[in-house]
């Protein structure tokens, strides 16, 4: 199995949605674009990206949004370096198909008591749900890593929950864990690198809001 070197994710630039929640009564989630401050972030992180890949070929995974797609893009990496595949399970958590921004305020309120990984939207998905499809497309992930010419470096390029999530599932961390961690900024990266131990570890944690509060030995 040709484990790749490094597992980057990245979360998007600043989405037109980052700084104004009432662009969702208007616009459907998928369809919002970067801000002239997200297509600069993007830039930013798309200049460490090109010095961290160097002349290595990259293995790219985009979340099908707008967004996903502008920050990609604003990268500027080679392209005759890099194979991109569209992955829709790595899109954003449902909120529902079109948000009432009352509504949406009350059941965030609600999602804040109940807890963010179990707690579902009406018509959209809970974290736990989210975390299912990005085990199985971790899964796949897995399975190209036994095609004998996979790149050294995989990208993937999502939203801030898909990252942690993802995070949770490699790491085996527990729902306490994942309930304490804050998501990363826009455009910002985490990344996983493969030790001599033929074992990946995170290069820096996520940030916390709080102190895990478990239910049993796990935690």
């Amino acid at each position: 199995m040709a484990r790749p070197r490094r597992i980057v994710l990245v979360r998007h630039g600043e989405s037109t949605g980052n700084v104004d929640d009432s662009v969702y009564e208007r616009e459907p989630d998928h369809a919002l674009a970067l801000t002239e401050r997200g297509r600069k972030q993007a830039e930013q992180t798309g200049e460490r990206l090109r010095e961290l890949f160097g002349h290595e070929r990259v293995s790219v995974y985009v979340s099908p949004y707008r967004r996903t797609h502008q920050t990609l893009g604003a990268f500027r990496l080679d392209p005759g370096r890099i194979r991109v595949r569209e992955e829709p399970r790595l899109r954003e958590q449902d909120w529902g198909n079109w948000q009432e921004r009352e509504d949406v305020r009350l059941q965030k309120a609600y999602r804040d008591a109940y807890g963010h990984f179990f707690y579902r939207f009406a018509q959209g998905e809970s974290g736990a749900d989210v975390y299912d499809r990005v085990g199985g497309f971790l899964e796949s992930l897995f399975r190209s890593f036994e095609e004998p010419d996979h790149p050294p470096n995989v990208l993937i390029v999502t939203h801030g929950l898909a990252m942690r999530l993802f995070c949770m599932r490699w790491f085996h961390w527990t729902v306490a864990e994942f309930e304490s961690l804050s998501n990363p900024g826009n455009a910002e990266m985490r990344m996983l690198v493969l030790g001599e131990n033929d074992k990946y570890t995170l290069d820096r944690p996520f940030e916390r809001w709080r102190d895990p509060e478990p239910y049993g030995i796990t935690g």
